[in-house]
């Protein structure tokens, strides 16, 4: 029977690898086509009901032809992108990516190592990568890390590592013996963090929500007062949770004084820097970030404003042992030896909860080889700039306004005509919004702040111009003007 089955040997190669290069070169050449000629391409577009029953067929059981299927990928995936390789996509906070960036996520692939552990050279680079992010974030070289998926996983891993580092005894021996830990951060703090305590099993009760000052910052007398009643009432506060950016407005808590109130009170400080961590390489924002240097861990997230390709994220830990006491496990099959592939220090299995962990690091080390820190702090430092420029023109139109302070590179405003109420301004201004992406013009973000909503552009690509914000308006108040007829 086996030999029935298998009498010709098969592998998953190229039948023809000459073909097979050909092809390769060509996806190469249209990939860069691609990313040169963004601009000349719809930003997204609504996929029509052909392009939909194409995703809906049966599991293909016998084999089609390279040629065949990179075609199906031109004609039903390329033409409907998410849209933010475009300098005009502001929905929400990504990055633009970067031809380095492919090429390394390109080499990963061929590469396909295992990032768990072992001695090879693509574990060094990891760790060269981030020995560099510490040093962005200024953290001391004795800091553990890890790259992750993304800020969402970043922030899990530290709020995981304090509360196990802070509960007072082993729970990764006993579990929550008293479900009495608490967490803090401002309302405006990222949904994930509230997943994250939710996951460690202390419910959304765990988290307290602290009330915002008016340029939506953690309100710090709020803060104390909430810790002084918890600990009266028998509560054990774990950890504070700062925001470098907010996802909403892009504001910045006063690290420093959460660092303070986390040294009196024996806290663990995190930092939630997704969005505004890297920001330390501008010399023009890295004062706003004072502070980030006295949290315990910090979260980041690189394909933001470092354009790295989706997926990679970062956390980086003071407490290495606490950090590696959180997560270490070792199995007698991943015991390591004193040479050959097994052997080496610190696996990073052993600071998360993955074992198989893709070469995120290599788009990273590519990217920052070849452009350098400074050029990306440049581009941060004019993305800001270009936040206040589009934040003039709204403060120069009559019929537009400015819904909440500007927060490093977020900008939310929406169009006022005057004499509508709340209910038409909010169903005006999300119809402005709606057509805006509809007519291919831009893709800005949308949210609501003190119930009004808002048209909200989180402005972080590299390729964007301030023309693209004066067409941007212009086609806002024209838009709105269409339909307020």
């Amino acid at each position: 029977m086996a030999e029935e089955l298998f009498d010709d040997f098969e592998t998953l190669d190229p039948k023809d690898w000459d073909k097979s290069k050909a092809l390769m070169h060509k996806m190469v050449d249209d990939a860069f086509d691609y990313t040169k000629n963004v601009r000349d391409r719809k930003i997204w577009q609504e996929m029509p009901e052909s392009v939909l029953n194409n995703f809906k067929t049966d599991l293909p059981q016998e084999p089609s032809p390279a040629e065949d299927v990179y075609n199906e990928l031109q004609e039903n995936v390329l033409p409907y992108p998410m849209g933010n390789l475009h300098p005009r996509f502001w929905a929400w906070y990504m990055g633009s990516g970067t031809i380095s960036g492919v090429m390394g996520d390109f080499w990963a692939s061929v590469l396909n190592p295992n990032l768990g552990g072992g001695n090879h050279a693509a574990h060094k680079l990891e760790e060269q990568v981030i020995a560099w992010i510490k040093e962005i974030i200024e953290f001391p070289m004795s800091a553990s890390g890890l790259l992750v998926s993304g800020g969402s996983m970043a922030n899990y891993v530290g709020l995981a590592i304090s509360r196990n580092v802070k509960a007072g005894y082993d729970i990764r021996k006993e579990g929550l013996k008293e479900n009495n830990l608490v967490f803090y951060g401002s309302t405006e703090i990222h949904s994930c963090n509230t997943k994250a305590v939710e996951l460690l099993g202390l419910g959304t009760k765990g988290l307290k929500k602290i009330k915002v000052n008016d340029d939506y910052t953690i309100n710090i007398t709020a803060l104390k007062k909430q810790l002084a009643q918890d600990k009266k009432a028998g509560l054990r506060p774990v950890c504070i949770i700062g925001t470098s950016g907010t996802v909403n407005t892009g504001a910045i808590d006063d690290l420093e004084a959460i660092a303070d109130i986390c040294q009196q009170e024996k806290l663990w400080f995190h930092v939630d820097g997704a969005i505004g961590a890297i920001a330390m390489l501008s010399p023009q924002v890295k004062p706003l970030l004072k502070g980030i240097e006295r949290a315990d861990s910090v979260a980041l997230d690189l394909h933001k404003w470092m354009h790295m390709p989706f997926e990679v994220g970062c956390v980086v830990v003071k407490d290495s042992a606490g950090h590696k006491d959180t997560f270490s496990l070792i199995p007698e099959y991943l015991e390591k030896n004193t040479r050959g592939l097994a052997s080496g220090e610190n696996w990073f299995s052993e600071f998360g909860l993955q074992l198989s962990r893709r070469f995120r690091a290599l788009k990273v080390w590519m990217s920052l080889k070849e452009h350098g820190s400074a050029r990306f702090g440049r581009m941060i430092s004019r993305n800001v700039e270009q936040a206040f420029y589009l934040g003039d023109l709204v403060n120069q139109h009559q019929d537009l306004e400015l819904i909440a302070p500007i927060g490093l590179d977020i900008v939310c405003f929406r169009y006022n005509p005057g004499e509508l109420s709340l209910h038409e301004l909010n169903a005006l201004n999300k119809e402005i919004k709606l057509q805006i992406e509809e007519r291919a013009i831009a893709l800005p973000g949308y949210t609501t702040i003190g119930g009004m909503y808002c048209i909200r552009c989180a402005i972080s690509s590299h390729r964007v111009t301030n023309e693209d914000f004066d067409e941007l308006v212009s086609n806002v108040v024209k838009i709105g003007k269409e339909l307020n007829t």
